[in-house]
């Protein structure tokens, strides 16, 4: 059991450590540094490593040692389009759904703490928020392949997000696209609740993917 919970333990703090920009896109690292930083030996960052390779984040290579998977702007386009797709059908699915106020409680409670985060300047806040709304309204959407794969592609997502999270645009009006979307689902309007959010995500992959290009986060 403690080798199974030391695995678990570093592919978290790994995970939080390459969200956070610790570990930086195209960045190379021993098995021996990493395991020192983690305060572990080194079978379970290996171990983990592993997990997070399947995963896109991290790629092993002989002799170098764990690379952290560098953020690419086509990459980020080519995830997003499938993204747009899956969670604006999503959104029109739970329209459909005719879910009452207290069920939309958790969708709410994100756009609400958006807001605050926003009106207080804490960005990384606000992106935690904005994770919650997407996960929330994916599970609405009621379709347990559709969530699988979007879970898939959402850590791309985030990576891609933190790199460039302090240099973007404050993000006013994604405030008010996630409005938008909630009123649509309230009301039942299928229609509207798919192209309102197909709309956002479609910008938001437009200004992250010119970001990525213009300070050329590609790795190393």
């Amino acid at each position: 059991m403690g080798a199974i919970s030391n695995v678990e333990r570093a592919v978290a703090a790994l995970r939080q450590m390459i969200f956070a920009g610790e570990l930086t896109p195209g960045s190379d690292h021993l098995e021996t540094e990493l395991a020192e930083k983690l305060g572990m030996s080194r079978t379970p960052v290996r171990e983990a490593a592993l997990m997070l390779q399947a995963q896109g984040l991290v790629e092993l290579r002989p002799r170098r040692g764990i690379r952290i998977s560098p953020v690419s702007a086509q990459d980020m386009s080519d995830i997003y389009d499938i993204l747009t797709e899956l969670e604006s059908l999503a959104a029109a699915r739970a329209a459909e759904a005719g879910y009452s106020v207290s069920d939309l409680e958790t969708l709410a409670a994100a756009i609400t703490d958006m807001d605050a985060c926003l009106s207080h300047d804490d960005l990384r806040g606000w992106a935690e928020a904005d994770d919650r709304f997407h996960r929330e309204l994916v599970r609405l959407g009621r379709n347990a392949r559709l969530s699988m794969i979007v879970s898939v592609m959402r850590d791309q997502v985030r990576r891609a997000r933190a790199t460039t999270l302090f240099i973007r645009p404050a993000p006013v009006q994604s405030n008010a696209d996630h409005r938008a979307v909630y009123d649509a689902i309230a009301q039942g309007d299928a229609s509207r609740a798919h192209d309102t959010h197909h709309a956002h995500r479609r910008h938001a992959r437009d200004m992250l993917v010119a970001l990525l290009d213009k300070h050329q986060f590609h790795g190393l």
